[in-house]
């Protein structure tokens, strides 16, 4: 098991509208591929500009396999469009974790 950890930073004042903007064209293409999340949130603390998504795949075949398909989807690519057009992002983290040997998903 792996996660995908990532972060991403908006212009000040426009997290809200980006969030809006994903919500209403992003959220049911991306999910639909990569499944849904472990965590999608905003940052409360710190950098409140930002906001974390991790997303939990088998390795990195299934990762790679997953976001192939994303990338081809014509819906995603639309979105990504509406999103750069938009110009709301200004920075981007991903991180790749594994999991430590004790550590067990908690079931919600």
């Amino acid at each position: 098991m792996i996660f995908d950890h990532r972060t991403y930073t908006c212009r000040p004042g426009t997290i809200r509208k980006h969030m809006k903007l994903y919500e209403e064209s992003g959220w049911a293409t991306q999910s639909k591929h990569l499944g849904q999340p472990v965590l999608y949130g905003a940052v409360e603390t710190g950098n409140v500009n930002s906001y974390v998504h991790v997303w939990v795949y088998e390795d990195a075949a299934d990762r790679a396999a997953k976001r192939a398909a994303l990338a081809a989807d014509p819906k995603w690519q639309e979105y990504l469009k509406l999103s750069s057009d938009a110009g709301y992002l200004v920075g981007q983290v991903n991180t790749i974790l594994t999991p430590a040997s004790f550590f067990k998903m908690p079931q919600v």
